[in-house]
């Protein structure tokens, strides 16, 4: 089931965002203890009126992940979608995702759109199968003193050495 976070869900949603960041930290080739405060902070400030947060809770009543959504103008972005590990391949991404695409439709905003690390080829694969693709961004930037290239991607005509 998927439903808006409740105050209840505070504790628990900590801790999936501290795992979430955990994970995120590993596309970048770093890695990265949870960081409980990070994660509350980050959660305070999902409290803001131009965001909302579902959750998936699993027949026990269990937090199996959530999905924050931020309203733009005319866009929606889904940011943070993140489900246990041991419950991926289940349905709770998707059901999450459906819920997105539901507000999307009912904020009559034009498009859901998404930021993904492009080392994270399972929610690339994920929105491939929605059939989301990319859109027409890329994020350059110069590279910082001490840091090296984890691999080199293509976009379009454009080579990139990419760190993180």
């Amino acid at each position: 089931m998927v439903r808006k976070m409740e105050s209840d869900d505070h504790d628990k949603l900590v801790e999936l965002i501290a795992q979430f960041q955990v994970t995120m930290s590993r596309f970048q080739g770093r890695a990265k203890a949870p960081d409980l405060d990070a994660a509350e902070d980050d959660l305070n400030g999902y409290h803001a009126p131009k965001i909302q947060v579902f959750v998936a809770e699993t027949d026990d009543k269990e937090l199996a992940g959530y999905l924050v959504c931020r309203i733009g103008d005319d866009a929606l972005y889904a940011e943070s979608l993140f489900v246990l590990a041991e419950h991926r391949r289940q349905g709770f991404g998707s059901a999450l995702y459906s819920e997105a695409e539901r507000l999307l439709e009912e904020l009559q905003l034009d498009s859901l759109r998404n930021w993904v690390h492009p080392n994270n080829d399972r929610m690339i694969s994920f929105l491939r199968k929605r059939g989301y693709s990319v859109l027409n961004k890329i994020e350059v930037r110069r590279v910082r003193h001490g840091e090296s290239f984890m691999q080199r991607i293509k976009v379009g005509k454009n080579a990139f050495d990419y760190s993180a």
